[in-house]
Formats: structure tokens, C-alpha cells, sequence
């Protein structure tokens, strides 16, 4: 289950797996007009989800975080189904705050969060990650996106739904990014930009290629999300990561940061100069390059998924 507008429902269609819509809504904690609608987008998602638990009849709930989350721990709950819900980000947010209660167990990504949660029922396993990630083949991705052997590849993502400021500062700084590397940019749904250059690959979202784009690529920039920083510590890839503004990803980037595993640019200063030159610093600097690579791969563990899965099937009924 997830929300209808996200990125969510392509990536996991994408998989063959189903895919359920659910109404959503977030809750603030500061003013918003919107606080007086999504009370009731919470309310219809409970019973939208209560109905798909009663007709599809689980063994047991796995909630990943988010908001979409909450009305359905509230309908596993109240149908006795037993739930486990994981933190992937470095500091709990408010829905699995208000989920925990009601988790039979609780998975975390790093051992800084086991304080926010029960210590009776909480595990340490780090962020499940893909098996693809683990056979990664960078000449044969490069082959698929027909890329040029001995020029470094720069990956460009603005999360899953895009960012318009990141967009921007990429295309003021193509022209000078394309004298000494290639670019595979992903704009967002709907961001599409009349650019068209050699050696730059444009594309508003990948599913199954964002594998093989991320073992082709020499150098990452992306958000700070959990599951993109937990993808780039397997494929030990050096990264410029750029975190929504006051936001969770803020905190999974200073926490990265702080282990000197990723090059960290805020969002509210960026322009085309500083990111250029953050460009230029890592693919011209190996040694800074292998320093970022070698300590990003040592912030995630290799064994989530299977420890997860392991605890899923423990509490299933």
C-alpha cells in the first residue's frame, strides 16, 4: 500500500508486485490550512486499508515509515495482525513515533535510533537493501545506457519526485560539466527540461534502470533519503548529497557528514559555482574520491534485508 501521487506505486509496479492506493495526510506540528483537511484523508486511508487487510489477510504488517503508514497500523492493529515497523532514518519521525506503540517490533538502520524506541522489542539491522545492488557490473551498465568508456559518469537525482532548484543549478552548469564528464540527470515526473546535449542522458524517472544507472555512475548526487544512502554505502559510491531543507534528510546528511562519507550541499545556497566546483573536488581528486567510498561503505551493513525479513517471519501468524 501507498499514497496515489507518490513515486511509490511506479517503483514497485515495476517489480510485478501489486500496488494499493490509500488515502493520506500528514501531521504537522506547526500552522498549516492544510491540518484541517488531511485529519479526514487520515480517517477515509483507515478505512480504505481496513478493507484491504480484510480481503487480502496477512500474516503480518510491515510498515517502512511515512505517513501513509498510520492508518494502517491502526487497521492491522485493530484486526490483531502483528506489526513491524522499521526506521530507516537516523531520527524517528512522528508517524513511527505514533506507530511504535502498536508494533509488536520495532527493525532500526543504525544504532543511534534504538534510544527512541522500546528497548524490549527494538533490533538493530540496519536498511534492507535490493540483492541487485550486491552483483553490481559497472561495465555492463554503462553498456545499457550506450555511455563512453573513460569519461567519468555523474549521476544527478533531485529525489523521487524531482527538485526544481537542482534542475536549475544543473542545467546554468551543463555546459561546463560536459568538458570533463557525462551526465545521466533525472529531472521528476513532469520536470522534463528542453535540454539536449552529447554525452548528457536525460530521463524524468528510472524503476528497474536506477540500478544499473547507479553502478555505472563515478560520482552520485542525490537526496539524503534512506533508502538512497543505504544503496549508495553497498555500491560504495562517492556522493554529493543535497537534503531536503528542514527536513529528516537534514539529520541523515549531517550524520553521513560526520563520518566524512559524503560531500554535504545545502540546498538553500546552492547555485551553479558551488556545485561545479563540488563536481570538479571529487572527480579530480582520487584520493578524496576513495577516502568517500571506502567510509560510506562502512555505514550500512550488508545483511538488512535478510535480518528484517528474518523478523517478519518471526512474528507472522
Amino acid at each position: 500500500m501507498g499514497t496515489k501521487s507518490g513515486p511509490e506505486k511506479q517503483a514497485v509496479e515495476g517489480y510485478k508486485i501489486p500496488f494499493k492506493a490509500i488515502s493520506s495526510g500528514k501531521l504537522r506540528r506547526y500552522f498549516s490550512w492544510s491540518n484541517f483537511i488531511d485529519p479526514l484523508k487520515v480517517i477515509w486511508g483507515f478505512f480504505q486499508s481496513l478493507s484491504l487487510i480484510l480481503k487480502f489477510k496477512p500474516n503480518a504488517v510491515l510498515i517502512a515509515g511515512s505517513f501513509v503508514g498510520v492508518p494502517a497500523a491502526w487497521s492491522a492493529w485493530l484486526l490483531r495482525k502483528p506489526i513491524l515497523v522499521h526506521q530507516q532514518d537516523v531520527i524517528a519521525g512522528l508517524a513511527n513515533k505514533l506507530m511504535a506503540n502498536l508494533a509488536e517490533r520495532i527493525t532500526v538502520s543504525f544504532d543511534f535510533s534504538l534510544k527512541d524506541f522500546a528497548k524490549n522489542k527494538t533490533v538493530l539491522t540496519g536498511n534492507p537493501v535490493r540483492e541487485e545492488y550486491y552483483v553490481c557490473d559497472p561495465i555492463k551498465s554503462k553498456t545499457f545506457f550506450n555511455l563512453k568508456e573513460g569519461l567519468p559518469l555523474v549521476l544527478i537525482c533531485g529525489g523521487g519526485t524531482g527538485s526544481v532548484k537542482v534542475n536549475e543549478v544543473v542545467e546554468q552548469s551543463l555546459a561546463e560539466l560536459l568538458q570533463f564528464c557525462q551526465v545521466i540527470h533525472l529531472t521528476g515526473k513532469g520536470k522534463k527540461m528542453d535540454i539536449k546535449a552529447d554525452n548528457y542522458h536525460q530521463f524524468e524517472f528510472l524503476t528497474n534502470e536506477m540500478t544499473e544507472a547507479l553502478c555505472a555512475s563515478d560520482l552520485v548526487v542525490n537526496r539524503a533519503g534512506m533508502s538512497t544512502l543505504s544503496e549508495l554505502s553497498i555500491l560504495a559510491k562517492p556522493s554529493i548529497i543535497i537534503p531536503i531543507g528542514n527536513s529528516h534528510q537534514e539529520f541523515n546528511a549531517r550524520y553521513f557528514q560526520k563520518n566524512n562519507a559524503i560531500l554535504n550541499l545545502s540546498e538553500k545556497t546552492l547555485n551553479n559555482e558551488i556545485f561545479t566546483n563540488a563536481v570538479k573536488e571529487i572527480l579530480f581528486d582520487d584520493a578524496l574520491r576513495e577516502n568517500l567510498s571506502r567510509n560510506i561503505s562502512k555505514m550500512m551493513g550488508r545483511d538488512g534485508a535478510e535480518k528484517a525479513a528474518k523478523i517478519v517471519l518471526e512474528i507472522a501468524r
